[in-house]
C-alpha cells in the first residue's frame, strides 16, 4: 500500500478515520478483503503470494496497516515478507506496544516499512527506515503516510490531508473518504524536486491513485470508527485501467 491518510482522535464522534490505497503490480495474486477462513477473526485483503496483508481489522476492533519504505539504493530481497507484520499482529494477542517492541529487535530482517497498529484509543507507528527508531504512540491529529516516513510532505500526502480535514467537517462517509485518495493528477516537476524526487517513475507514482498497465492502485480501503467503537470497513478493487471491479465491506462488532 502506498498511501494512508488517517484522522486519529481528531473528532469526538469519529475517533478513527482511514482512507488508503494499495499500489502493487497487477500480476501479483491477491484476494479481496473478507474474513479469513483460517483466521476468522480477521477481516482483510490477502497477498496470495506471501500470505500477508496490507491493511486489516479484527473482531475486537484492532487495526493494522503497512506501507513500504521506498529506498532506490536498497532494493535487494529481505529474509521475511513485510505483509506478515500486519497479519501476525491481527492473528495474535499481544498489545500493539508489546508487539512493536518485539518487532523492533528483528526489524532488520525486513525491507523498509512503515507500520501502523491500533487498539482501543491508541494508535502506534514504527518504521525500520531509521537506525535506532522506537515505536511511537501517536498524538491526536491528521496524518499522512506514503512510501517515506510519517507525514513526509509528498504532494499526494499534503493534498490528501487537506481533503481529509474537509471530510471531518461533514458527516464522514466511505465515498467522501475515498475521494481523499482518488486524485489521478500527477505532481509537477517542481513539486517533485522539492522532495528530491525526479524522473518519469517518480512522476507516475506521484498520483494518489496510480493507473498504468503493469503497476497501479489495486484497492482503496476506507474505515470509519464511531464513538461507540463500531468499525465499518469497505474495500473497492480496481482493474489496471482504474475501473472498479468489486466491493466488500463489514461492520464490527
Amino acid at each position: 500500500m502506498c498511501l494512508i491518510l488517517f484522522a486519529h482522535q481528531a473528532c469526538q464522534d469519529y475517533p478513527l478515520l482511514v482512507a488508503a490505497n494499495r499500489d502493487e503490480f497487477h500480476a501479483r495474486p491477491t484476494a479481496a478483503a473478507t474474513f479469513w477462513e483460517d483466521q476468522p477473526q480477521v477481516f482483510a485483503g490477502r497477498d496470495l503470494q506471501a500470505g500477508g496483508t496490507w491493511l486489516g481489522v479484527d473482531r475486537s476492533g484492532r487495526f493494522a496497516a503497512i506501507t513500504n519504505f521506498r529506498d532506490p539504493a536498497n532494493t535487494g530481497p529481505a529474509a521475511r515478507s513485510r505483509g506478515e507484520l500486519t497479519a501476525n499482529y491481527l492473528t495474535g494477542s499481544q498489545s500493539a506496544e508489546e508487539y512493536l517492541r518485539a518487532i523492533a529487535t528483528i526489524a532488520n530482517q525486513y525491507a523498509g516499512f512503515n507500520l501502523l497498529l491500533g487498539e482501543g484509543e491508541a494508535l502506534w507507528y514504527f518504521t525500520n527506515s531509521a537506525a535506532g527508531a522506537q515505536p511511537q504512540r501517536l498524538q491526536p491529529g491528521i496524518y499522512g503516510l506514503s512510501n517515506a516516513r510519517l507525514d513526509t510532505p509528498w504532494p499526494k500526502v499534503v493534498a490528501g490531508k487537506q481533503r481529509l480535514r474537509r471530510e471531518l467537517a461533514t458527516t464522514p462517509s466511505h465515498q467522501g473518504l475515498a475521494r481523499a485518495v482518488s486524485s489521478r493528477e500527477l505532481a509537477s516537476n517542481a513539486q517533485l524536486q522539492d522532495q528530491a524526487l525526479d524522473g518519469e517513475m517518480e512522476r507516475l507514482l506521484s498520483a494518489q491513485f496510480i493507473v498504468s498497465p503493469h503497476y497501479g492502485t489495486r484497492a482503496t480501503t476506507t474505515l470509519i470508527k464511531d464513538a461507540s467503537g463500531t468499525i465499518c470497513c469497505r474495500e473497492v478493487s480496481f482493474s489496471p485501467a482504474g475501473d472498479a471491479t468489486g466491493e466488500t465491506s463489514t461492520s464490527l462488532p
